[in-house]
């Protein structure tokens, strides 16, 4: 028996998602200050979070911020997942 094939085109990378951002100081401080491409910066951004322990344990899709992150959050000490991104965005050039 073979595979059944799949007639979906390929799935192309999205370019806006490759071109390198520029964290500012703020968030520089939890991914470093180097240009990254928002893929790398979401996961250098989770590398730090899962580091530190700051995802809550009761409920996974909130995170609960350091003294770094709250920085980025906008003095917020819990986010969402969802919300997070939309905050991480204003840091980014």
């Amino acid at each position: 028996m073979s595979e059944p094939t799949s007639s979906k085109p390929a799935r192309k990378p999205n370019p806006a998602l490759s071109k390198p951002v520029q964290p500012d100081e703020i968030l520089a401080k939890v991914v470093g200050s180097e240009p990254l491409s928002r893929g790398e910066l979401t996961k250098k951004l989770w590398d730090y979070i899962k580091q530190h322990g700051l995802q809550d344990q009761a409920k996974k899709t909130n995170i609960n911020a350091d003294e770094a992150l709250k920085a980025v959050f906008g003095g917020k000490s819990q986010v969402t997942m969802f919300e997070m991104t939309k905050l991480v965005n204003q840091h980014v050039k």
